[in-house]
């Protein structure tokens, strides 16, 4: 309205001047050296970190800085920072995964369908997808499990291959990338699996039909869709494939991922990213026995828990030989006796409270007493029974067989 009432608009404000450009290349090369360094925290955070970042960078010799330069990175504001430093935050890792996609696929990608996380949903994936005609569709909102094509490779494939324990840092990555490798073309030519062809419907009763079991190399090859160039793409790498050179890495790459999330200490860590290797000929000959030890993927036995140490002192730590002894001499003893002769013995320096600990010191004392009535020996030289003692004979042809 201000300007309706002034009337025309007459300007004799000069042309905004062209802005100066007060960092270059190198300031902003050195500035992305900074945020790296930093593990990426925004413009604020890295303006006041900047001062002790440089200082320690050129003290271990890491980064060689000028003096203008060094001059230019003291003085920088916050906003400036965030304005250099755009590019680099870009989710453009993605864009690059989805053309590593495209070029491992036989045949063209037509439509890209994703969940509602912003690692997707992005301007930048968005004018990719735009960019090279594939069509960008998500899910409903608030549907987690609203991609039934993707959702239901994740337990018969992504959990049967990594399970479920969380993998954290550059050497996971490093190791999922490893284990992805051969798994991808074991799956895809060695892994036949079922295709819904039918579903009707009567009621509450619901009857599926499925197709032949074929591998996804398999189905690709008998479609009619499919042209003659995917069809030698697809069957020209299988001929050379040994599926039991694919099991072995996926074997040896799952102990080092499983070993990589359950260690603690670094030195662990390091030595864990090769992994075991077991060379080939003794991992084909343990393939006639490796069913008589269970599970072998390492990935899918779980992560074994510490043992619960004791939190408080012993409060019996300078009387148990004391305890043990009085209890080899007389097996019959209660705790409350033995406890009561330990308080003749120290008036006033063990309370009636500890009668619980000495019942739970004697009931491991008469079980250890018991073992080795039965079979002859300290149960801790050795876990296993014997034969017979651990199995009994049945009492029928039926009896005690599970």
């Amino acid at each position: 309205m201000r300007v309706l009432r002034a009337g025309p608009a007459q300007s004799n404000r000069e042309a905004p001047r062209p802005s100066r450009r007060i960092y270059g290349e190198a300031e902003r090369g050195a500035l992305i050296v900074l945020w790296e360094a930093s593990d990426r925290v925004c413009g604020k955070r890295l303006k006041a970190i900047i001062p002790t970042l440089i200082e320690a960078i050129e003290r271990h010799g890491h980064l060689t800085l000028t003096a203008q330069v060094r001059t230019s990175l003291l003085r920088v504001s916050a906003a400036t920072i965030d304005r250099a430093l755009r590019p680099q935050r870009e989710q453009t890792v993605l864009v690059d995964v989805l053309r590593e996609v495209r070029r491992r696929l036989p045949f063209p990608l037509l439509g890209f369908d994703t969940d509602n996380d912003t690692v997707f949903i992005n301007e930048t994936v968005r004018d990719y997808c735009a960019t090279e005609k594939i069509e960008f569709t998500r899910c409903r909102p608030y549907r987690k499990n609203d991609q039934a094509h993707v959702e239901q490779k994740n337990g018969d494939t992504v959990r049967r291959m990594v399970g479920y324990r969380r993998y954290e840092g550059i050497a996971a990555a490093e190791q999922l990338a490893k284990l992805y490798a051969p798994a991808r073309l074991f799956v895809n030519a060695f892994q036949p699996c079922f295709k819904l062809a039918e579903k009707t419907r009567n009621g509450a009763q619901v009857k599926k039909r499925y197709h032949k079991p074929l591998t996804p190399w398999d189905r690709l090859l008998t479609d009619g869709r499919v042209d003659a160039v995917s069809r030698e793409r697809i069957a020209e790498p299988r001929a050379d494939l040994d599926p039991i050179r694919l099991l072995a890495e996926i074997r040896s790459t799952q102990r080092a991922l499983v070993t990589l999330a359950d260690v603690a200490d670094n030195a662990s860590i390091a030595t864990s990213r090769s992994g075991p290797t077991v060379p080939l000929d003794s991992f084909v000959a343990g393939l006639r026995t490796a069913w008589l030890g269970g599970e072998i993927r390492s990935t899918s036995q779980p992560k074994l828990k510490a043992k619960r140490g004791r939190r408080r002192p012993d409060p019996l730590v300078a009387v148990t030989n004391d305890l043990h002894s009085w209890f080899d001499a007389d097996p019959s003893l209660s705790g409350r006796q033995l406890l009561d002769r330990l308080q003749a013995e120290h008036p006033g320096e063990y309370p009636d409270g500890l009668v619980r600990t000495v019942q739970r010191r004697l009931k491991i004392w008469r079980s250890a007493m018991a073992h080795e009535l039965v079979f002859g020996r300290d149960p801790g030289a050795s876990e296993a029974a014997p034969a017979d003692a651990q199995r009994p004979e049945p009492t029928s042809a039926v009896g005690l067989q599970t």
